[in-house]
């Protein structure tokens, strides 16, 4: 790492955590908001809207591998601008929806983006930059953006409120424009790598058993995380909370983020990254059996807190392990092939969840623990390498 480029190293965190916040906060958490209201209209149901969601989040996880093959020779600079570009059209067409026509194509583009400005993508830009130092820098982002939901709410519900959807998503665009792009366009240039030799369309990247296991680990993971951010407040009022203890221990999910996030770079330097990684899926379900033990009217908070600690980790993990694991070679590559389950059942996790939810109330939290104990398990069998 340059002395330049590590010289800028608050500077690179700062403004990519910024652009991570804006893209978080006005593409994945902007539907839980807007989905009725959209509904009501365009004369259609909110499931319609759900299923354009879903099928973003599938052209996210289609686009992955080119996006992360593309990071890793050019650098993530010119995409993760291009990325706000995509999001302001994305936005600006789903302000301008009258039908489902627009609407899909709306959402078709904000998943063009998620798929060229999200996690992945900037994970892969800090691995091109700074190589194996890279983990501080990803938990320093992720640090920033744990506020996505706690910005983005707030400022969706306020424009709901008082303009409008459509004044939202034009509002959200306008940041993408005027703030995201130029933050994004200050990143450090690189090099670009070397053309693949004999013609080769892609740099090999063998799915070994180590492949296998972690794609297996953050799919369940980011399963359980996308489920729990749709249908917490549902779970703790069927496990006996109120209404408003349900809101109040959501609320605590994006500070239990942080916090287990400041706890992890603290200790970054001292523990292989595949360590935290497996205590933190154990974090779901210690909190589901205390909720379980003891009611959701007294431990719905712990619950969220416990929760919230462990998907903070997780989203570090997805950037850290397959770094420490197989090393900068690739690396973007392997964020898109590791991404694209993990994308896939996100985009099925709110309908499967919130019909499970229906049926089985609070018991759905067994199916979440078995996926995160799934995770731990797949986690534990991954070689640790040095690092």
């Amino acid at each position: 790492m340059s002395d330049q480029v590590g010289g800028r190293w608050l500077w690179v965190v700062a403004g990519l955590g910024t652009t991570q916040t804006l893209a978080w906060a006005s593409s994945y958490y902007l539907i839980a908001l807007l989905a009725d209201p959209i509904a009501r209209d365009l004369h259609t149901s909110s499931t319609v809207v759900f299923a354009a969601f879903s099928a973003a989040l599938l052209i996210a996880a289609v686009i992955g591998p080119r996006v992360g093959r593309s990071i890793d020779r050019f650098g993530g600079r010119g995409i993760l601008a291009a990325s706000n570009l995509v999001f302001g059209a994305g936005l600006l067409l789903l302000a301008a929806a009258h039908g489902q026509a627009v609407l899909w194509l709306g959402w078709g583009l904000l998943g063009l983006g998620m798929g060229l400005g999200l996690y992945d993508a900037a994970f892969a830009a800090l691995g091109r930059i700074y190589g194996m130092s890279a983990r501080r820098a990803i938990t320093g982002i992720t640090l920033l953006a744990g506020f996505a939901s706690t910005v983005g709410w707030p400022l969706t519900a306020w424009g709901l409120s008082t303009l409008g959807w459509r004044e939202t998503c034009i509002g959200w665009a306008l940041a993408h424009l005027c703030l995201g792009l130029p933050l994004n366009l200050l990143l450090p240039k690189v090099v670009a790598a070397a053309a693949p030799q004999s013609g080769a369309a892609k740099p090999h990247v063998p799915m070994d058993r180590g492949m296998w296991l972690l794609g297996l680990a953050f799919a369940a993971g980011w399963l359980v995380s996308t489920a729990m951010a749709a249908h917490l407040p549902r779970i703790l009022q069927a496990a006996g909370a109120t209404p408003t203890e349900a809101i109040a221990a959501g609320m605590l999910i994006g500070p239990a983020q942080v916090a287990a996030r400041v706890l992890e770079a603290g200790l970054h330097s001292r523990y292989h990254p595949l360590l935290s990684a497996r205590l933190c899926t154990l974090m779901h379900p210690i909190g589901a059996a205390l909720l379980f033990l003891g009611g959701g009217a007294l431990m719905a908070s712990p619950f969220a807190f416990l929760h919230g600690a462990g998907n903070g980790v997780l989203t570090i993990a997805r950037g850290t392990v397959p770094l420490a694991v197989y090393g900068r070679e690739n690396y973007g590559y392997r964020l898109g092939l590791l991404g694209a389950p993990a994308r896939i059942a996100q985009a099925g996790a709110p309908l499967l969840f919130g019909m499970l939810v229906d049926w089985y109330g609070a018991g759905v939290l067994m199916l979440s623990t078995a996926l995160c104990l799934a995770a731990f398990v797949a986690l534990m069998a991954v070689r640790a390498r040095p690092q």
